[in-house]
């Protein structure tokens, strides 16, 4: 939805189609490593943070190197994770108190090992000794949800615009928010404030090219990007979609990667993760 939101302002800008292809596959890795190889200067990617975070540091036969196989663009939007458990549960600090009564007899879902959601959680259970809930992934955030409803899983980390029908319906209950206070859910408080301090982890996009990319293409493309992602118009349908528009300089989106790389890796390595 992201990608095509950006498409069609982008198209009227540079005066040609610009056509979105769905790569599924590998929590984005397939369509990556099809960024990576393009050498046609005119393929570009919009994929999520671990694609250029934590990928690396997690598989390790990761057919592309984020360092040096791509040129970045533009961080585009981010939003913050919400931590999310069912409505049957209290809430604030009693769902923490509740937790670590439980154990490990409760679990966590994720989007699949190595996700931001899946590496969130695992920061937060180092926040919150104690804390040991077991981790089962899913295919997806609607699989997630539909678990938690189900009564499979007793808490999860997802994106406010996933989560937030849900909870206002009266299904789902918000323990708190990954960083500080957001306008996506304005109304559920950090989780610094229920107890659990420096959990500053967001889900981002960002518009990368393959490192073959022209330096022509790579500054029209800076250019023109970050006007389109700060349109108010534009600003308007990506927070309808759950999502804070930023449009950055390519200097802010390698900023960006820099940072979080470092405090991914460190929660792979202290947590001990791996994917095969």
């Amino acid at each position: 939805m992201s990608a095509r939101t950006l498409a069609e302002p982008l198209s009227k800008a540079l005066g040609q189609p610009v056509i979105v292809e769905n790569r599924v596959g590998a929590s984005g890795n397939m369509a990556a490593d099809l960024i990576a190889k393009a050498n046609d200067d005119h393929t570009l990617g919009l994929v999520i943070n671990g694609n250029l975070t934590s990928a690396k540091q997690l598989y390790a036969k990761l057919p592309y190197d984020p360092a040096t196989d791509f040129v970045p663009l533009s961080l585009l939007t981010t939003a913050p994770l919400m931590l999310v458990a069912p409505a049957s549960l209290p809430g604030g600090a009693e769902f923490f108190a509740a937790a670590r009564q439980a154990g490990s007899q409760w679990n966590y879902g994720s989007v699949g090992n190595g996700s931001v959601g899946h590496l969130g959680m695992e920061l937060i259970k180092s926040r919150a000794p104690g804390l040991v809930p077991v981790h089962i992934p899913y295919s997806g955030n609607p699989q997630v949800v539909t678990a938690m409803l189900g009564g499979q899983i007793q808490m999860a980390l997802v994106p406010p615009g996933i989560a937030l029908p849900h909870i206002r319906s009266g299904k789902l209950r918000a323990v708190g928010l990954t960083g500080g206070r957001s306008l996506l859910a304005p109304e559920v408080a950090p989780l610094a404030d229920v107890g659990v301090k420096d959990v500053n982890l967001e889900v981002w996009t960002a518009l990368i090219g393959p490192a073959s990319l022209s330096k022509a293409a790579q500054t029209r493309l800076a250019e023109e990007v970050p006007r389109i992602i700060r349109d108010a118009e534009t600003r308007q349908k990506l927070f309808a979609q759950g999502w804070q528009a930023i449009g950055t300089s390519p200097d802010g989106l390698s900023r960006r990667i820099k940072d979080e790389t470092a405090i991914l890796g460190s929660i792979i390595q202290t947590r001990g993760i791996k994917i095969e």
